[in-house]
């Protein structure tokens, strides 16, 4: 049986907390990847998707609040709209990266990361070992394995 081991990339492009977002979307972009894995001292910290980026262009919800009795009360919890207009004012990886990322083992069997890439879409898996990052494994590389069986 097959693992992330068998079919992880070593050595991937990695970012760090300080790349900008224009040179991250660059990466993705010339990569073909789907995700980067953002990493110091050799640790995972974070992760940042194409989704990350593509929802910075997303339209910017206003908090909705409705009167009552003379007061105003908020439709929204106090501090989202403040977080998610920081995150729409963001100009580094570490301002919209997940924190806690899915992660895998390097004994992780084949089956269970197509399962997390389909039911859960994570479409970029990092391969951690001890907290440190030692490969990652993307829809890619499911792919190569299946044209290499024949």
């Amino acid at each position: 049986m097959n693992t992330a081991a068998d079919i992880m990339t070593r050595h991937p492009v990695t970012v760090s907390r300080d790349t900008s977002l224009s040179q991250a979307a660059r990466l993705l972009l010339d990569g073909h990847f789907n995700g980067l894995p953002v990493v110091e001292d050799g640790k995972l910290v974070g992760m940042l998707t194409q989704s990350d980026l593509i929802s910075l262009d997303q339209k910017l919800h206003t908090p909705g609040y409705f009167l009552l009795l003379g007061g105003v009360i908020p439709l929204q919890l106090p501090g989202s709209f403040a977080k998610e207009l920081k995150r729409f004012a963001a100009r580094t990886v570490g301002e919209i990266m997940s924190t806690k990322p899915q992660t895998i083992a390097p004994d992780t069997p084949v089956d269970d990361i197509a399962t997390l890439m389909i039911r859960e879409r994570f479409y970029t898996l990092p391969v951690v070992e001890d907290g440190r990052l030692i490969g990652i494994v993307g829809m890619e590389d499911l792919l190569k394995r299946l044209a290499e069986q024949e």
